[in-house]
């Protein structure tokens, strides 16, 4: 249930403006959710989401320095997410395929962003399946490790 929550918050901030958690809660009530605040700031929170300068809506933090290291923040969020949301990984050379619950696949690939992993060139998600691109073969395998050591933790 978060799982498809936070995605769902993030698709209604990525597609209009969002400036109140109280216009966030009535828009996930239209989907079906039915939040308090308590818990609508807490994913507010753990999505990283902040309010845009220009008009104050929310959105995903932006990446200043996509070179910085990940901080431990990120990397323990990256943790929580494959123990919450990994289901299994394929590799097909550089290519990795992570499979997910459904409405799952958005929260874990914020996540893997987020940590700004060096072998990771980028991800694609879609509502339960995500598309990690490594730099070669050799490193796609050595993330598949890395992925199952931290779910497994």
């Amino acid at each position: 249930m978060k799982a498809r929550r936070q995605a769902a918050v993030l698709d209604i901030v990525s597609r209009d403006p969002v400036r109140s958690q109280e216009q966030l809660r009535q828009r996930l009530f239209q989907r079906g959710f039915d939040v308090t605040q308590a818990t609508l700031s807490r994913d507010i929170k753990d999505l990283g989401l902040v309010k845009r300068a220009a008009d104050g809506s929310y959105q995903p933090a932006p990446d200043d320095d996509p070179a910085a290291p990940a901080s431990d923040a990120a990397r323990h969020t990256l943790q929580r997410a494959l123990v919450d949301y990994l289901a299994g990984i394929q590799q097909s050379q550089q290519l990795l395929v992570l499979r997910t619950g459904p409405g799952e696949a958005q929260p874990l690939a914020l996540a893997i962003d987020r940590a700004r992993l060096t072998d990771v060139l980028g991800t694609i998600a879609g509502d339960d399946t995500i598309l990690v691109i490594a730099r070669d073969a050799r490193v796609a395998r050595a993330l598949i490790l890395q992925f199952e050591g931290l779910a497994a933790s």
